[in-house]
């Protein structure tokens, strides 16, 4: 029986991007089994009644400097976005209506621009710029992100990942058991290898 890691994400979270990175940097990476589960952090901590770091001064203070912490630690290249936070909706969404061969080319653009470059994913011109890095047709592509099943399924997927409990990202679940943090990455790697 195939086994994966399901690996919730949301282009907003730092903590995501950390968490690929460190994954993308193992040697068995390309063996790994992983189900991206794009959900709307926003709409989870609403679900949940969770105040993001964002919004909490003192938390937020701590939070980018965790952040730095973490990518220095793991030689990680990062930097803070001058943006934060900002709307994912379109981008999300964008990761559900692309092809399969293109997804991963999305989520590592995406992640980049937004945590390694300090890109504004949310300007209109700047998403047309990941587009183009991607070769993807705008138009078409904008047309698709506004399709009523596309916004269901992102609002199901962010629904479902609640009811099993999920309430944060990055988030990985192994036989059904919850990793929640870019910390816990090594413990979902060790359930995944069991």
């Amino acid at each position: 029986m195939i086994k994966f890691l399901d690996f919730y994400f949301d282009f907003i979270s730092p903590y995501s991007y950390l968490a690929y990175k460190k994954l993308k940097s193992l040697n068995n990476f390309s063996k790994i089994n992983i189900n991206y589960k794009p959900i709307l952090l926003g709409g989870l901590h609403n679900l949940g009644g969770i105040t993001p770091p964002a919004f909490n001064e003192r938390k937020l203070k701590n939070m980018k400097s965790d952040c730095e912490l973490i990518a220095k630690k793991n030689d990680i290249e990062f930097k803070w976005n001058m943006k934060f936070p900002i709307n994912s909706l379109q981008l999300m969404r964008g990761y559900l209506v692309i092809e399969d061969n293109l997804k991963k080319k999305f989520f590592e653009v995406c992640f980049d621009a937004y945590w390694k470059n300090n890109i504004d994913i949310s300007n209109e011109k700047k998403v047309n710029e990941i587009l183009d890095k991607i070769i993807l047709d705008k138009k078409e592509f904008l047309n698709n992100i506004q399709n009523t099943d596309i916004k269901v399924m992102l609002k199901n997927l962010t629904n479902d990942a609640f009811k099993k409990n999920i309430f944060g990202a990055p988030t990985f679940v192994v036989n059904n058991k919850i990793f929640w943090g870019q910390d816990r990455l090594d413990y979902a790697l060790d359930e995944y290898n069991s």
